[in-house]
């Protein structure tokens, strides 16, 4: 019996799902909304992420308005640097 698999979004940047490519081409200062981080950017969910910023371990985002809040691109590449740095 095999198993089956779901598969991962792909766009044409050589398999690499469509978040993942914006937020490579995104400048520091941009910003990026939950839906674009999860899961493509940060593989948690949205309740790990929100327990991560509340605890001091995920950057807070901004609030832009009353009902849009966002990350700064720049502080969610400085956390995924201190990831890969800890992983080594």
């Amino acid at each position: 019996m095999s198993l089956q698999t779901k598969p991962e979004p792909t766009s044409s940047a050589g398999g690499v799902s469509s978040n993942r490519t914006t937020f490579d081409n995104l400048p520091d200062s941009g910003y990026l909304r939950q839906a674009q981080l999860i899961p493509d950017v940060v593989p948690i969910s949205s309740s790990t992420l929100w327990r991560m910023v509340n605890d001091g371990r995920f950057p807070r985002p901004h609030k832009l308005s009353s009902r849009v809040t966002a990350w700064t691109v720049g502080s969610v590449r400085e956390y995924l640097a201190k990831c890969a740095e800890v992983a080594k």
